[in-house]
């Protein structure tokens, strides 16, 4: 008969640690948006095409949003919401999302975003997105799209 050994236990992971990923994020986040600020997305061109613009003539519920993220480091609230309205109103819910699993790591908590534990967040994004795309094309949605 063997003896089982026991488990080695793992040290708790540190504050640094728990916090990496999202801080990690922040800084990418951070390095696109100084990115966004200096290359003007204004500029037909400077950052490439739209595929959707291109391919079938319309604009995707994401065309603007470079331009809105421009125009917000420029701190010109109203040409944000302008480019792109759809962008410019998940502001604070992505911000909310964000302080959340900031909150989280560190507690030291896994964070689990509410449209990953139930899927009803999730498909109203994607039901708002497809109206926003489908009015902003319209004649009626004209003023959705810069």
């Amino acid at each position: 008969m063997t003896a089982v050994e026991p488990a080695l236990a793992l040290p708790a992971p540190t504050r640094g640690q728990l916090l990496r990923a999202p801080v990690q994020s922040l800084v990418v986040l951070g390095a696109a948006t100084v990115a966004v600020h200096l290359r003007d997305p204004h500029v037909s061109g400077s950052w490439g095409f739209c595929p959707s613009r291109l391919l079938f003539g319309i604009d995707c519920p994401g065309c603007g949003g470079l331009r809105a993220v421009n125009d917000l480091t420029h701190l010109d609230l109203g040409a944000a919401a302008s480019s792109n309205l759809l962008f410019f109103a998940s502001l604070p819910f992505i911000a909310w999302v964000f302080v959340a699993w900031l909150r989280s790591a560190w507690r030291g908590e896994r964070y689990q975003p509410a449209f990953v534990r139930r899927p009803w967040p999730a498909y109203t994004l994607f039901a708002v997105a497809i109206v926003f795309m489908v009015v902003r094309n319209t004649p009626q949605g004209a003023w959705l799209h810069s």
